[in-house]
């Protein structure tokens, strides 16, 4: 999971709730010093078993030119409810939820971008019915399911999870974990509270999900090619999920432009947030005046 290194929200940034017709999301959400947005929004989807905090670090730099940046929790994910129904956490379903907030983030097409399995579900919004950004990043995400490490976690996910249930899991494996890596505490009762407020059934689904998806980068190319939507693939150089050649890969396969950030593993926006927060920003500034690819 993404662990973000402070919690104290930058000036600017503050918690809400995103209500769309699909049901309300958890969001935190960043606007210009001015307070008047001038810019089209941006709207950032978190990975598996992350959550809108992935992004705390990149925010204000992302606002400050004078746009609405809101980041969220999936449905089931930390502060955004969910039920316990597993259709409700396939890609498909996750996909339509990010249509339905793109819907009420304003006339004008937002930026979409979508982090590691929040990838996959971007992707999914994109090749359904509807959902047009005005440019589309995958962030640290892949052509299909997981694979590295990350994937041996969703595994094990799924096989100690119905055995031992969410508090013993976190008890038991995470919090030692994080203890080892000498966070904070205030960081811990971060992932504590964040790791118990997931849905089981959306995590189990989730992990699923991540583990099974299918390669539809031919069908994200021939709608993006289409509709003359740019895509950037961004990702650490020290990927340890899907690995950078095969994320390279992918941007050839969908044309698209790339931007490798040293340094970074797979959550740049928390590793490498002033690079990672440049790079969009320049991306999206070349999607508003037509240069981008």
């Amino acid at each position: 999971m993404s662990t973000p290194r402070f919690l104290t929200l930058p000036p600017g940034v503050r918690r809400t709730e995103i209500e769309t017709s699909r049901g309300t999301f958890a969001a935190l959400e960043a606007l210009p010093g001015s307070g008047v947005p001038e810019r089209c929004p941006a709207l950032l989807v978190p990975g598996f078993t992350g959550s809108k905090e992935d992004f705390i670090a990149v925010l204000q730099s992302l606002a400050r030119p004078g746009r609405r940046v809101v980041a969220i929790d999936m449905r089931g994910q930390y502060e955004s409810t969910g039920p316990e129904d597993e259709a409700a956490y396939t890609l498909p379903a996750l996909g339509a939820d990010v249509r339905a907030l793109l819907d009420v983030l304003g006339p004008e097409p937002a930026h979409l971008v979508g982090h590691s399995f929040g990838g996959l579900v971007t992707r999914e919004a994109i090749l359904g019915a509807g959902a047009r950004p005005l440019s589309y990043t995958l962030m640290s995400s892949g052509p299909s399911a997981i694979t590295g490490p990350r994937r041996r976690d969703a595994e094990s996910l799924i096989t100690m999870l119905p055995q031992l249930g969410v508090h013993r899991i976190w008890a038991e494996h995470l919090e030692p974990d994080a203890r080892a890596g000498r966070l904070p505490e205030e960081i811990i009762g971060f992932l504590r509270r964040r790791m118990l407020g997931n849905s089981v059934t959306g995590l189990l689904t989730m992990a699923r999900e991540i583990l099974d998806a299918p390669d539809r980068v031919e069908e994200l190319a021939k709608v993006s090619d289409e509709a003359g939507l740019p895509v950037l693939v961004l990702y650490g150089e020290n990927d340890n999920a899907w690995e950078p050649r095969v994320q390279a890969e992918m941007a050839e396969r969908l044309g698209a432009a790339r931007v490798v950030i040293p340094g970074a593993a797979h959550s740049p926006a928390v590793e490498a947030p002033e690079t990672t927060a440049s790079a969009l920003a320049d991306f999206w500034r070349a999607a508003e005046c037509g240069t981008a690819r």
